[in-house]
């Protein structure tokens, strides 16, 4: 499956979760996603946990969060906070 057609899979609409990125047809935010693939959750354990959604919807939000971070920078420090 093409980027393009992963990042079809992702809708922005400014009446659905104030116009967050979601997965299309569904409420689940692509930050959401990506946020349990950060904290190590595995897609199989995502795909149990939202039986609505497919392989290809994860995949879909991580290619989108790949897009977004080819034109957004955030400053990370390079020390540990206290």
């Amino acid at each position: 499956m093409t980027e393009d057609n992963l990042l079809s899979r992702i809708s922005i609409d400014p009446n659905i979760c104030f116009g967050k990125p979601c997965i299309r047809g569904h409420r689940i935010w692509v930050s959401l996603i990506l946020d349990y693939l950060a904290g190590g959750m595995k897609i199989e354990e995502i795909l149990e946990a939202y039986p609505s959604i497919e392989r290809e919807d994860i995949l879909a939000c991580i290619a989108y969060g790949a897009e977004m971070a080819r034109d957004c920078f955030f400053e990370i420090s390079l020390t540990p906070k206290k």
